[in-house]
């Protein structure tokens, strides 16, 4: 899970058991959106009073690029009933990772309707049984992708040489792929492929 993430906590105590719900709560949102590039979470106490409902406010922002920002946040309701913190939390990622597959939907929308805004290329490196690969571009830049940033579930169908197109977006770790698109080869199954290299064609990326 490469999601960069700033979790701060006011009036309540961290534990080792709202972490791990966390972490459950970030990968799910990874599997939605592979390239979110920064994610701050925000829990707090905001009242002590049983009679006010429940005391714990949680707040989710994300950014993905090129420049989306996406807000959740879940408060007590006066007179509501009694929420758990947990449940709390488990409300507001449902409801990121609902706006969140929002954002992605159109955003796959985009590349179809939009193709000379993404970047062409070919695979050159699968590592299948890991789920990630490495695209080369046009001007000879190795670009990483996995699994989630296919379109379609199109992974297994991948093949070294495939042509496809995608976006650039900037990763924690450098410059990776999303909503990758077959384009020229239907592929096979890559089930029992596990490390490719490929020979560039001459001429690629002059």
């Amino acid at each position: 899970m490469r999601i960069p993430v700033d979790i701060t906590y006011r009036n309540v105590e961290k534990t080792d058991a709202l972490e791990t719900l966390i972490q459950e709560k970030l990968a799910k949102l990874d599997e939605v959106c592979d390239h979110i590039m920064g994610c701050h979470i925000a829990i707090e106490q905001v009242h002590t009073s049983p009679q006010e409902g429940s005391p714990y406010r949680v707040r989710i922002d994300m950014t993905i690029p090129p420049q989306h920002e996406l807000a959740v946040v879940k408060s007590p309701n006066e007179g509501g009933q009694y929420d758990s913190l947990e449940s709390v939390i488990r409300d507001a990622f449902d409801a990121a990772r609902k706006q969140l597959k929002k954002l992605t939907e159109r955003q796959h929308q985009k590349v179809k309707h939009h193709p000379e805004q993404v970047t062409g290329g070919i695979i050159t490196q699968l590592f299948a049984s890991e789920d990630y690969g490495f695209i080369k571009t046009l001007d000879s830049q190795d670009i990483y992708f996995n699994r989630n940033s296919v379109l379609n579930d199109d992974f297994d169908r991948l093949t070294v040489g495939t042509g496809v197109r995608f976006f650039v977006v900037d990763g924690v770790e450098g410059p990776r792929a999303s909503t990758v698109q077959i384009v020229d080869k239907p592929g096979v199954s890559s089930e029992k492929v596990e490390e490719h290299h490929v020979d560039v064609p001459n001429g690629w990326g002059t």
